[in-house]
């Protein structure tokens, strides 16, 4: 069982740590899904792993006729269904079977975000959802990777309270430009300043992120600096 206060890994790990095909093949998706390493894509592969080992046993009990088998089917398929990794009728285990990495990559929070319009790419919508922007039917989630179920998908918007739910919020300026001229929207620029202030020994490091659409609008996101360097 183990100490309570320490789980156990709930994921995978690769058998080999050296292939190259795989660390290529690994990396992409981890660019393109914005994941912050590749243990959160190894959690993804696990988990439809277990979907599809849960598949193949099934199918293997059915072939006996036994009944309890049916009613774990009938729950799989709904499991999936609500996941939103198959669809609500005519689905069968050979659909689960079916099933990909990137099918659940895509029901993260994060990618859902970016899908409806919430964030410019996975990056920004990671920092949103980090940072408490993210509000899923009232309740603010901060994961992620939270996986979506198929009722959420709808109750996702802005945090009423966050700042960037005001539609004159630079970053929604330059999205809505974005969307008018129908042009993608990409975050152009970052970089990372030092404010040092020698008197009190400390440096405070402070991001500033330009967004930009192809329509020439740009719209720096305000940070806020110490009261001296205000002045």
């Amino acid at each position: 069982m183990g100490d309570p206060k320490f789980s156990s890994r709930s994921y995978n790990t690769p058998s080999h740590p050296w292939q190259g095909d795989r660390i290529k093949e690994e990396a992409i998706i981890v660019k393109k899904y914005g994941l912050k390493n590749k243990r959160e894509l190894w959690k993804a592969k696990t988990i439809v792993r277990d979907l599809r080992k849960q598949s193949r046993d099934l199918q293997a009990r059915l072939r006996t006729g036994e009944e309890q088998a049916k009613k774990e089917t009938v729950a799989l398929l709904r499991k999936c269904a609500r996941m939103g990794l198959l669809p609500m009728e005519g689905a069968t285990l050979d659909d689960v079977l079916g099933l990909g990495t990137e099918i659940m990559l895509g029901r993260r929070l994060q990618t859902v975000v970016v899908s409806k319009g919430l964030a410019t790419t996975p990056w920004q919508a990671r920092q949103f959802i980090v940072h408490g922007h993210i509000s899923i039917e009232d309740r603010r989630v901060t994961i992620p990777g939270y996986i979506v179920n198929r009722g959420e998908e709808e109750s996702i918007v802005l945090t009423p309270r966050s700042p960037i739910a005001d539609e004159m919020h630079p970053v929604r300026v330059a999205q809505q430009a974005a969307r008018e001229a129908g042009a993608p929207r990409e975050v152009v620029e970052t970089r990372r300043d030092d404010y040092r202030n020698p008197k009190k020994k400390f440096v405070r490091k402070l991001d500033k992120t330009t967004v930009k659409a192809d329509t020439g609008v740009e719209a720096p996101v305000p940070i806020e600096l110490p009261p001296e360097e205000a002045k």
